[in-house]
């Protein structure tokens, strides 16, 4: 037999685009918070983020497309 009882647990329902502030619920399987690019690093030797600085952020897809428009490649298969 297996026994179970409950525990508080922490679950995602808002993310916030760290650039533009706006909030996107994560619950209602909103297509834009699937969208969201997470950036999580730390940084190495000499980094200019800082030596061994744990760095993260969460860009929605509209404030990444107005950052890297001019710079990426789009490749379609």
């Amino acid at each position: 037999m297996i026994k179970y009882e409950e525990v508080p647990a922490l679950a995602k329902s808002l993310i916030v685009c760290d650039v533009c502030g706006k909030e996107f619920d994560v619950d209602s399987n909103d297509l834009e918070a699937q969208e969201f690019l997470h950036i999580d690093f730390i940084g190495g030797y000499a980094s200019v983020f800082g030596d061994e600085s744990h760095i993260q952020c969460d860009i929605c897809q509209h404030c990444l497309l107005k950052m890297i428009k001019d710079y990426m490649r789009r490749i379609d298969d």
